[in-house]
């Protein structure tokens, strides 16, 4: 019995090197898939691992989700915790100065992080997973939705949310956008809400107006954005909508609000001539639909847009769009135009001329601008007859407006600021240096031939 027991627990040289070999061979097969995955954070327990994590940056965990798929699984369960969640989704955007951070980091330069974090967490999902995902990990953030912050204008949190999909969805396909844009606008329900103030009176519906303008602006065109992204957002916003009604629309987000409520102001355009800033936004949304970047739209639908615009709500003074026209560019000021003579509408074309005149005069433009564009105009009629008739129309226009200024100043018709008196002033010195333009290329050909 002894010797049969020694016998089988005593092994060979030969028995001891096969049963090593195989423990060898055995134990990395085994275990080597997940220290090559988790590095050194394979000896740490998961609670320890997401300790670590609340010491390192959101840029710093951005870089750690790329080391591996499995480091990435683990970061994606630990922003869905409540301690990544606080750690995260910061939501002091009433006061967007972060305690502890260098001066002049803002909660904007935070969730620009955190876009770029769960870009790289959720690469391999499809995009309508990535999507619920991400609408799963932000749904706590009240601000973050259209009706959610009690006090929108002083609330940076549809920024931040702006900025985050600005960065999570750099670089994706067209088709990719389109879902992300259907999302959000299920989510937020915004077909209804669109519909009900473009249907509705202008102004009754303010506190809805102002809640589309404030999401459109700060979460569909953030600030920052690459003029082909806005041209696109933009374009969903717009195109599912009929012409009168994309033209109110566009005046709600990209229209003059009031600096006390912010509120969308519908009577600046009807009321008397505005200035440069009330008009800067929709002239720099109509440059946007115009250029190149927006395939979806013509020429012809942008100038379509424009004339629609000009009776919203009701028709503007023709300064007014005197103005918009030379803040929207050459290109489309011509194109309006020249779509005026081409019809026809001579009477219509002369008056938006003068008014251009003015508004070179009064907002200090160089008066050789308007007249080079007079010339280009001319060239688009297609008979000497009707440059002439359009040439007769614009004296005509400059010799009736002098005549009902001067009868105003003459009848006493003054306010505080003796507005009468300014125009008639403006007009006469619109005209001199309309004419005198005129005259300097008139000598100049004469004296080149």
């Amino acid at each position: 019995m002894t010797s049969s027991a020694g016998s089988s627990c005593t092994s060979t040289p030969r028995q001891k090197q096969r049963r090593s070999s195989r423990r060898s061979c055995h134990t990395p097969g085994r275990d080597s898939q997940a220290p090559s995955a988790l590095g050194d954070f394979q000896t740490l327990p998961l609670e320890i691992f997401q300790m670590v994590l609340n010491y390192l940056s959101v840029k710093d965990i951005s870089m750690l989700s790329m080391v591996s798929k499995t480091i990435s699984s683990r970061l994606i369960n630990y922003i869905s915790t409540s301690s990544g969640t606080r750690r995260l989704l910061l939501q002091d955007f009433h006061n967007p100065e972060l305690p502890g951070r260098k001066e002049g980091a803002s909660i904007l330069e935070h969730y620009k992080s955190l876009g770029l974090l769960l870009k790289r967490c959720t690469l391999l999902l499809p995009t309508r997973d990535r999507l619920k995902y991400v609408h799963k990990v932000l749904s706590g953030v009240s601000c973050f939705k259209l009706n959610g912050c009690a006090s929108p204008l002083h609330c940076l949190g549809l920024q931040c949310y702006g900025v985050f999909l600005q960065i999570l969805t750099a670089g994706w396909d067209e088709l990719e956008c389109h879902r992300v844009f259907n999302f959000l606008w299920e989510l937020s329900n915004l077909a209804r809400k669109v519909q009900t103030v473009v249907s509705s009176k202008p102004g009754s519906a303010r506190r809805l107006e102002l809640r589309i303008r404030l999401y459109c602006r700060g979460v569909l065109l953030s600030p920052g954005s690459h003029r082909s992204d806005s041209a696109f957002w933009l374009t969903r916003i717009l195109k599912p909508w009929p012409m009168v009604n994309q033209a109110r629309l566009l005046y709600i987000i990209f229209g003059p609000v009031s600096s006390l409520d912010g509120h969308v102001v519908w009577q600046k355009m009807i009321e008397g001539p505005t200035d440069e800033t009330s008009l800067k936004g929709l002239a720099d949304a109509i440059k946007l639909l115009y250029g190149t970047e927006a395939r979806e739209w013509t020429a012809d639908d942008v100038i379509s847009l424009v004339d629609e615009l000009s009776v919203v709500p009701q028709e503007w003074l023709m300064e007014n769009n005197a103005r918009l026209l030379l803040l929207s560019g050459n290109s489309i000021c011509f194109t309006f135009l020249a779509s005026k003579a081409v019809n026809g509408r001579a009477v219509e074309l002369a008056r938006l001329m003068v008014f251009m005149a003015l508004v070179c005069e009064k907002d200090l433009y160089c008066m050789d601008w308007a007249v080079k564009m007079m010339q280009k105009v001319c060239k688009v009629f297609s008979t000497p007859w009707e440059r002439n008739n359009f040439l007769q129309c614009l004296e005509n226009t400059f010799a009736r407006m002098l005549m009902d200024m001067l009868q105003a100043v003459l009848a006493g018709e003054r306010d505080e600021e003796d507005s009468s008196f300014l125009n008639l002033f403006h007009l006469v010195n619109a005209q001199a240096s309309f004419h005198k333009e005129i005259l300097y290329l008139a000598v100049g050909n004469s004296s080149s031939t």
